[in-house]
């Protein structure tokens, strides 16, 4: 099983959706998932002196501008464990550049948390945990000599039209290439094998091409 795309598509909507945690508040274990199994790897210990100011993960069955599944901060009053799901509403967004490239991350909140489930929107929120998240992600990756740069916070509708998009971005890609014949998605292969560094994971049972290759593919 893959979460990222084993999941019904009827529990992943704009409005409301289950988040896949990968990192619990308060770590500094940047854990990402493992496109090819599923699981999650360390990909590295956060270099500066900072920690994840929220839950943090990805909704499964989306297709971000950034060409892996749209990250999502889920605000809670407890530490959620990595790999738990966590049937969550968007209440806003941060829209950030990570080196040069779009890097949306949603806020949203937990349906079953009364901490916090009277919440809406950002702008209902104490302005420090905006600022705090805002401040987290322009400089956590300082020491790496990489830049991100915070473009603006946006409330619910706007999250809820990314989301929308995203989940829009993963039909056109991932179903539309499963429904391509073995002999066409092995030519597909063959291709992008020769000029991308191809990227293959495995998800029910289908062998993937690179995702970058395909997106375009399916742009023609």
């Amino acid at each position: 099983m893959n979460i990222w795309h084993d999941i019904s598509p009827d529990r992943i909507t704009k409005t409301s959706f289950d988040a896949v945690i990968e990192i619990s508040k308060g770590s500094k274990m940047k854990y990402e998932l493992d496109k090819e199994t599923g699981l999650l790897r360390l990909d590295r210990v956060l270099y500066t002196s900072t920690h994840y100011p929220a839950n943090y993960g990805f909704i499964p069955r989306t297709y971000a501008k950034d060409n892996d599944p749209l990250d999502v901060l889920v605000l809670c009053s407890e530490q959620i464990e990595p790999m738990a799901l966590v049937k969550c509403y968007p209440i806003g967004v941060i829209t950030m550049l990570d080196n040069g490239f779009p890097d949306d991350k949603i806020i949203s909140i937990p349906f079953d948390d009364p901490m916090y489930n009277s919440y809406t929107d950002i702008t209902q929120l104490p302005a420090h945990i905006s600022d705090e998240m805002k401040h987290f992600f322009s400089v956590y990756k300082t020491l790496e000599n990489k830049k991100t740069v915070i473009d603006e916070t946006k409330g619910a509708f706007a999250a809820a039209d990314i989301v929308e998009d995203s989940i829009k971005r993963y039909t056109q890609v991932f179903e539309k290439y499963q429904n391509l014949t073995p002999a066409t998605k092995e030519g597909l292969k063959d291709v992008f094998n020769e000029d991308l560094n191809v990227r293959s994971f495995l998800s029910s049972g289908a062998q993937w091409g690179h995702i970058q290759a395909l997106w375009e593919y399916t742009q023609q």
